[in-house]
């Protein structure tokens, strides 16, 4: 017999397959890896239980519950859906589709259960149209109904629409809870007025309601064209720029501000999922370097400050730029009050080549630690844009193919150092 475990937390991949509750317990139970139930806590007065993978003896997994196949076993959808289909019959509407069916080995598990998780959650959730939303702002805001409603293309824990020239509805889709969404209401009218670069902040609450039992809410539209799909060509100036933000930034952050459970832990707490993508995505010519700045990360000092605001997922799909700079920031659902050097993590991921050394030095407040960190988290993200490109090369839900170059550029980037 052999034991197969993915070794990523799936939650760092941002797969959100917590949210499916039940399906979720039964597939992993029905899978090749191990997996175990994290402590549980509130939300929206909820009880809340978070599901995560691990390898045995990994700091945070303790007794985990195995399953072993022969090997070479296949694991395909069809399995896994009729095994939700008998531990949750509410489930057994869930529709399929060939493409989702394929067959995939074990070690492929991530992909396979990204494409089985998301037929359970789009084919359950209330479709988003561009009626539906005019109809919820006739509703509740009806001085906005008569505007210009516009589908924004991306986007994954919520949906985006244009609202007029000025304005945009943000529509909570796959975030299991409106936390992302209440944590923006209430701070980003704090934050937006000291930060330098115009971010989104919130116009108008929607209220969930019979018709969209979820939370919305209208937010200020920030101009620009996404990184992922622009360029930067004046890598000083952005340099200059994403360091004035992020001091602007980090300032200390209240006692009440939010503290996240998926970024903001130190590189040696991040290995979980740094394996999974590392085993999933690292070429092999470079895998040894890329090892290596992993590692100097781990064993660099922790953040010993108060701590600040940081965003925490800055990557080249929530920044915008215009006129071959950055101009704005956006997507603040994960901030959270703790180690900057996530944020920092940007001097490779977002900006070009060479221009690291004088983001650090405009920024002026990073020790070496908080660089050695910093860069091993930017490696991190380098390979989850790897891997996200990789599912859309392959046809998986959620996938970006465009996503995959940004990652490598990123990831060579990194490997050059300050």
């Amino acid at each position: 017999m052999t034991t197969y475990a993915f070794p990523g937390d799936l939650r760092d991949a941002q797969l959100r397959l917590h949210q499916v509750g039940a399906a979720y317990r039964a597939l992993c139970q029905a899978l090749p890896w191990s997996v175990e139930p994290a402590p549980g806590w509130e939300r929206d007065k909820q009880p809340y239980t978070e599901y995560r993978t691990g390898k045995p003896d990994s700091p945070g997994y303790t007794h985990p519950y195995w399953r072993t196949l022969e090997a070479g076993t296949t694991v395909d959808a069809r399995m896994a859906l009729n095994h939700i289909h008998d531990q949750d019959p509410a489930l057994a509407d869930i529709r399929t589709d060939e493409r989702s069916l394929r067959s995939l080995q074990p070690r492929s598990a991530r992909q396979m259960l990204n494409s089985v998780l998301w037929l359970g959650m789009t084919d359950t959730e209330i479709e988003i149209t561009a009626d539906l939303v005019r109809d919820l702002l006739q509703e509740q805001h009806p001085d906005l109904a008569a505007l210009a409603i516009r589908e924004v293309a991306g986007g994954w824990g919520n949906q985006m629409w244009r609202l007029g020239d000025e304005m945009a509805v943000r529509m909570q889709r796959m975030d299991p809870t409106p936390e992302l969404q209440l944590n923006e209401r209430r701070w980003l009218p704090v934050l937006a007025p000291r930060l330098p670069l115009p971010v989104p902040t919130p116009v108008r609450f929607g209220e969930p309601s019979e018709r969209f039992p979820k939370h919305w809410t209208v937010m200020t539209w920030v101009p620009g064209e996404p990184l992922d799909h622009g360029s930067i060509s004046r890598g000083d100036h952005a340099a200059d720029t994403l360091a004035g933000f992020l001091q602007a930034l980090h300032v200390e952050a209240p006692a009440e501000a939010p503290v996240s459970t998926q970024f903001g832990a130190h590189p040696r707490n991040c290995t979980n999922s740094f394996e999974g993508f590392f085993q999933d995505v690292a070429p092999d010519d470079i895998a040894a370097d890329v090892r290596t700045v992993w590692d100097d990360a781990v064993a660099a000092d922790a953040w010993e400050g108060p701590p600040v605001w940081v965003h925490g997922d800055l990557h080249p799909a929530n920044v915008v730029v215009s006129d071959g700079t950055l101009s704005g920031i956006i997507d603040f659902g994960a901030m959270f009050a703790g180690d900057p050097a996530w944020d920092l993590a940007a001097a490779w991921v977002l900006l070009p080549a060479g221009t690291a050394s004088r983001f650090f030095d405009t920024y002026a407040h990073a020790d070496e630690a908080a660089i050695r960190r910093a860069r091993g988290l930017a490696a991190m993200k380098s390979l989850f844009l790897m891997a996200m490109g990789q599912s859309g090369d392959r046809g998986l839900p959620g996938g970006k193919p465009h996503w995959g170059p940004a990652g490598r550029a990123a990831l060579d980037r990194v490997l050059k150092g300050v």
